[in-house]
């Protein structure tokens, strides 16, 4: 296949890969951040929801 269609108009195959990578290249680009990227002050059991489901913390006795 060297060809497709798409809307009855015929194009290159080698030429809509170009295309493509090209539209990949320009994605490529950093973009700035919204906000200031802070650290989770969290203990690591509890960054997750899997974490915060195996290690509960509501009723430590130190307070949190």
């Amino acid at each position: 296949m060297r060809t497709i269609e798409i809307d009855g108009k015929r194009y290159a195959w080698r030429d809509i890969l170009a295309l493509r990578r090209e539209q990949r290249q320009r994605g490529r680009v950093s973009q700035p951040t919204l906000f200031e990227l802070k650290e989770d002050a969290q203990p690591p059991a509890q960054r997750s929801a899997a974490g915060r489901y195996a290690e509960p913390t509501l009723f430590d006795e130190d307070g949190q």
